[in-house]
């Protein structure tokens, strides 16, 4: 049986940026936060801007808000690093192992599934006509639920989930067989 890697739920948004945070990385990774942090320290140069995001207080203080699994980090003094797609590749190329290499190959199908979800929502703002916003809107349920795959959470029957994006409601029901 392979390793199974959860990059999906460790997704976040930081200035209008996909990120991961660097304790999700080292979590992904099979190593120590203090890990990610000293290969970004000792190859400074292959991270340029935008290639890594420092959270300032009120950032922090707004994850650890929203998100229950980081209330860990609310007392760290440590400054929270967010890995950009750009970013996570270069850390692939310093960090070496086979779960590395298996979290890599993950994270780089992430984001290739979110960017593809984010075409197929564009191209579907720009179509007039219900019979061709259709094939649209299968294509990014489908994607949806590739993304979220087996994290949906199904009790007795049935579960759906809503999105609203701005030009498209997306309702999606799972029924368990």
């Amino acid at each position: 049986m392979g390793l199974i890697i959860d990059v999906d739920s460790k997704v976040v948004e930081i200035r209008g940026t996909k990120v991961l945070l660097d304790c999700d990385v080292a979590s992904l990774y099979g190593v120590e936060t203090r890990e990610v942090n000293q290969a970004v320290k000792n190859n400074q140069d292959k991270f340029p801007d935008g290639y890594i995001i420092f959270l300032d207080k009120t950032e922090k203080d707004e994850l650890i808000k929203n998100f229950d699994n980081l209330g860990s980090l609310r007392y760290s003094p440590a400054q929270i690093k967010a890995f950009t797609e750009k970013g996570l590749y270069m850390l692939a190329t310093i960090l070496k192992s086979p779960q590395a290499t298996q979290t890599t190959l993950a994270i780089i199908e992430t984001f290739a599934k979110i960017r593809e979800l984010t075409r197929t929502v564009g191209e579907l703002a720009k179509k007039a006509t219900k019979e061709e916003k259709e094939p649209l809107m299968q294509k990014s349920g489908e994607i949806i639920s590739d993304i979220l795959g087996d994290s949906l959470n199904i009790s007795e029957t049935e579960t759906t989930f809503e999105i609203n994006l701005a030009v498209m409601s997306l309702k999606h029901t799972v029924k368990k067989r």
